[in-house]
């Protein structure tokens, strides 16, 4: 019967992290396909950006359901019960992450046949960290490897350096193209949603970390 149990445990461990990958595998896509409908002016694209953002909803339910029934039967302890907490955590905040995404894809209305404005060439690069940030982070939690967990907090610094950039350009330019402020605005909220999804990326290292060691990482750490 103990065996019976423990596979029975291990069984629902994995099932919470295949759950937490599909997670992190659709919100990567959605950022990177709410970025592309932006650039190239798919409204398509950005249309099923905001229509599937409700099987993140509902993954991060399945999630919530199984976590709390694993709690409440299995009475995990130490080490299996910091996964299972971890798991619960990091899916809403994946599920949040979906949800930068998906303002980001509302945004295609507003800059929709405007001018071109040249900081937007940042914007690539900006997405690319913020995405591989979140696909490392949820690589670190599924290998419970403390040190790519690490690695992706400190790529944050990265990220929010390309936000300061990207913000002095769009303000430079609205002070010098009046006629490009609301545009220009629209931008400076996609930017501000890519480095809140590097902000959450961390937040998850942060949690993957402690679930790996036992441990919380120190702010004092970062610098290291």
């Amino acid at each position: 019967m103990a065996e019976h149990t423990v596979k029975a445990f291990d069984d629902e461990i994995q099932k919470l992290r295949g759950l937490i990958a599909e997670m992190g595998g659709l919100a990567e896509v959605a950022i990177a396909d709410s970025i592309d409908a932006l650039l190239t002016q798919d409204s398509a694209k950005a249309q099923a950006v905001i229509d599937n953002d409700p099987t993140l909803d509902a993954l991060e339910s399945k999630v919530d359901k199984l976590a709390v029934r694993v709690i409440a039967l299995r009475a995990p302890m130490a080490d299996d019960l910091r996964d299972v907490i971890a798991a619960l955590k990091i899916s809403g905040i994946v599920e949040r992450i979906g949800d930068y995404a998906k303002n980001i894809a509302k945004r295609l209305d507003e800059v929709s046949g405007k001018a071109k404005i040249e900081p937007v060439t940042l914007i690539p690069t900006m997405s690319e960290i913020a995405k591989s940030m979140v696909h490392d982070v949820l690589d670190a939690y599924a290998a419970r490897d403390a040190e790519l967990a690490v690695e992706v907090i400190k790529r944050d610094q990265k990220l929010d350096n390309f936000y300061d950039s990207i913000f002095r350009n769009l303000v430079s330019h609205m002070m010098e193209n009046p006629a490009t402020i609301s545009s220009a605005a629209q931008l400076l909220f996609v930017a501000r949603n890519l480095e809140r999804i590097g902000d959450h990326a961390t937040n998850v290292a942060e949690m993957v970390y402690f679930a790996a060691t036992g441990t919380y990482y120190s702010a004092g750490d970062r610098k290291k």
